[in-house]
């Protein structure tokens, strides 16, 4: 089989910091092809430079694709050939249809005026390749995250795409979905199509990938041939991390204490749609000390619990009674959950956990101005003191504190985001997904972040989609479907055979 790409020294700075070193890297052609690492360890960035949103003369080293070198300068010259990147962050427009997304920039017509019938027969066409039903019409904004990702890829396939890009395609996507996309993938490698697929999801990359190529630190580690050699997810971990991980899970002696948070028939109605409960007399207490965990599919109701228990900032005719040390508290509005001693790290650390155009001192102290401000007037040097301090002992990977947060490996973020919420002095403390899109060795630094906290005696919620995660770092688990809590269990006791037969019970099939 003949290489279809071959990057040659791949060299990459950002104002000083070395992201690509002398990066190698050889694709065969009709093939997918894998590429993990750390957060940071320059996976993202050799694909922009692939794909030209680092044009050239902006690194060094050689892009060789069809047999010949290429020196792209902007994105449209890789399209051009063929070569399409589906981004983390789709690059969807969500008041426009599905249509209008897939020929955006390139419609269908003659003499400047579209020709809307082509432009939905090819959509019709497209879509039923990926398998999607929805019409041409639909509007992204109506459909869910797997079926968008499933949009950016036909839009792909409307560009008459030979090697296809995807950067974490899994990352918010549940299993169901995930494995739709992966027989996607599988089903191209048939039409002779190449694929690049960037991920943290190990199991995955073992289920299709032909080739594995790991980086670290920036550098080619080695490239595995899946074909003739047996991969475990252990054997690609040593690579990634320069070690072998025994234990994805740090050890913690419990401490429990009182209870700390409870809320009693909670009840939230839907915020467009009056009368649709969307959380159905949910009770839920968490003591100090305590990790609890929230297991469930994905649209349980988890994410919408927790954002209304915090300040309300999800739905409306919020009812039921919510309790901090005992007392009555009030969480009408996020200033008072806050105030009150409730933090919410988000799922979304990009869109609303951080401001991304902001350096890290900025965001650390963004959930907690008085506390570096004199009379109204933020004082720069507690700031910065405050923000040193977390950066130190959170152990957040940046060249400075005035580094911005945009910059930073999606696991280094995350931490920003913990830091901005435990700079606010939080006694009860939400996760919602806290390791998603990061790798296994900056998961294993939350973990054990998490554990410190608890041993501070704060109480922690996590929610999470890994069901191996929340056995491995909780002490008792809820487990939801459909806006109501169907079980609980001792995370020593419990499976994940166990929660998904306390889903399947609801529906009542057996398990």
């Amino acid at each position: 089989m003949t290489a279809i790409l071959e990057m040659r020294g791949i060299s990459k700075n950002f104002s000083g910091v070395r992201a690509l070193r002398d990066v190698s890297l050889s694709i065969r052609e009709g093939e997918i092809h894998a590429i993990c690492g750390e957060n940071g360890a320059g996976k993202s960035t050799l694909m922009k430079v692939l794909s030209g949103v680092y044009p050239h003369g902006s690194y060094d080293g050689a892009i060789v694709y069809g047999g010949e070198e290429r020196r792209f300068a902007r994105i449209s010259d890789s399209e051009h050939l063929g070569i399409i990147i589906i981004h983390q962050e789709l690059a969807l427009v969500p008041l426009l249809s599905i249509a209008e997304n897939i020929f955006l920039g390139n419609e269908p017509g003659r003499f400047g005026i579209i020709d809307w019938r082509e432009a939905h027969a090819r959509t019709r066409t497209l879509l039923a390749t990926v398998g999607l039903r929805e019409p041409p019409t639909a509007l992204i904004t109506n459909l869910g995250i797997g079926k968008q990702q499933l949009v950016e890829i036909a839009k792909a396939l409307a560009k008459k795409v030979r090697l296809l890009i995807l950067d974490e395609p899994t990352a918010s996507l549940n299993e169901t979905d995930s494995d739709a996309l992966l027989r996607l993938l599988v089903a191209f490698r048939g039409q002779g199509i190449t694929c690049i697929i960037i991920s943290h999801k190990l199991n995955e990359i073992t289920k299709v990938a032909d080739q594995i190529t790991v980086l670290r630190d920036g550098a080619t580690v080695e490239t595995i041939d899946c074909h003739k050699e047996a991969i475990s997810e252990d054997r690609i971990i040593r690579a990634m991390v320069g070690r072998d991980m025994t234990d994805r899970y740090p050890t913690r002696s419990v401490a429990i204490g009182e209870e700390m948070f409870s809320i009693r028939n909670w009840r939230v109605e839907h915020p467009l749609h009056a009368g649709r409960e969307v959380i159905k007399g949910v009770d839920l207490h968490v003591r100090k000390g305590e990790v609890v965990g929230i297991a469930g599919l994905m649209g349980a109701g988890r994410t919408e619990l927790a954002m209304s228990v915090f300040g309300r900032a999800y739905g409306r005719n919020i009812t039921g009674e919510a309790q901090l040390a005992g007392k009555p508290v009030d969480l009408s509005t996020i200033q008072r959950a806050i105030s009150a001693g409730l933090a919410y790290v988000t799922e979304d650390r990009k869109s609303l956990g951080l401001v991304l155009s902001e350096d890290v001192q900025n965001n650390v102290s963004l959930a907690n101005l008085p506390g570096v401000s004199t009379r109204g007037v933020i004082d720069a040097h507690r700031e910065s003191k405050v923000a040193r301090h977390y950066v130190d002992s959170l152990r957040i990977r940046t060249p400075g504190i005035h580094q911005k947060t945009l910059n930073l490996s999606g696991g280094n973020q995350q931490k920003v985001v913990i830091s901005k919420w435990l700079f606010a002095g939080p006694e009860v403390l939400i996760l919602d997904e806290p390791t998603r899109g990061i790798d296994v060795g900056a998961k294993y630094e939350i973990y054990a972040i998490v554990n410190e906290l608890a041993a501070q005696g704060r109480a922690i919620i996590v929610i999470s989609s890994e069901m191996p995660e929340l056995l491995g770092i909780c002490d008792r688990i809820y487990v939801m479907n459909e806006g109501r809590f169907v079980a609980e269990m001792p995370a020593a006791e419990a499976s994940q055979e166990k929660i998904m037969a306390a889903i399947m019970k609801q529906y009542g099939v057996a398990a």
